[in-house]
């Protein structure tokens, strides 16, 4: 991945969060699902996993750089009885919002903000400025609109998920036909185990609006 810009599940984040007030765009389990599928991505990229028939394998236990990639992938190591593709993804799906919500807070891209209501108290991640948060759908927008600079195997990924969790309209709401088409193209081209990671994500968020879970 070039290192200009964010991580995977980072830009996920900030596509599916309002770029002024930091509000999800979705259900609060398809954000997490779409997440979760940009942190096993972030792995695969890493060439620390791969994916075929529903399960995950190990491929490459030496850590990541990125702390939360180390978090995640120690989880795998250490509970490697669980191989299932979509186990993985409800699992890492729970604490999502808030692992890479926090490591944008690190990163200086969002502010953790607290607010007290009754006995409860719930945390959001506000943009320190809605320029850098609005970016990267933007970004995927100008990419499938343009020739140059064709996308990478991370943006492929990228928009996979974005699709997959229904925040396809978010990049292509000013978007022509040619736009639609390339996503589609990106999508269908990805290399096999990133491919069914996407087509996975996609089952779960599918399964879980159809049930309803809060």
């Amino acid at each position: 991945m070039r290192e200009d810009r964010l991580l995977i599940a980072d830009e996920f984040f900030l596509i599916a969060h309002n770029d002024i007030r930091g509000k999800a765009k979705l259900h609060p389990t398809a954000t997490g699902l779409g997440l979760a599928g940009g942190l096993l991505g972030e792995l695969v990229l890493y060439g620390h996993l791969t994916v075929s028939a529903g399960l995950i394998a190990i491929v490459n236990r030496r850590p990541p750089a990125d702390a939360l990639a180390h978090t995640v992938l120690d989880q795998l190591v250490g509970e490697s009885q669980h191989q299932s593709v979509r186990t993985w993804l409800a699992f890492l799906a729970q604490n999502a919002t808030t692992s890479v919500g926090e490591r944008l807070a690190r990163a200086g891209v969002l502010r953790r903000q607290e607010s007290r209501r009754l006995l409860r108290t719930s945390v959001s991640y506000v943009p320190l400025d809605p320029n850098t948060a609005a970016w990267p759908a933007t970004r995927l927008r100008v990419l499938l609109e343009r020739s140059e600079p064709p996308p990478t195997l991370a943006d492929a990924l990228l928009l996979g998920l974005v699709t997959a969790a229904g925040l396809s309209r978010e990049v292509l709401w000013s978007a022509g036909p040619r736009a639609h088409h390339r996503l589609a193209a990106l999508v269908a081209a990805l290399p096999p185990p990133l491919k069914e990671l996407v087509a996975h994500t996609e089952a779960a968020v599918g399964a879980a609006v159809l049930r309803g879970v809060p």
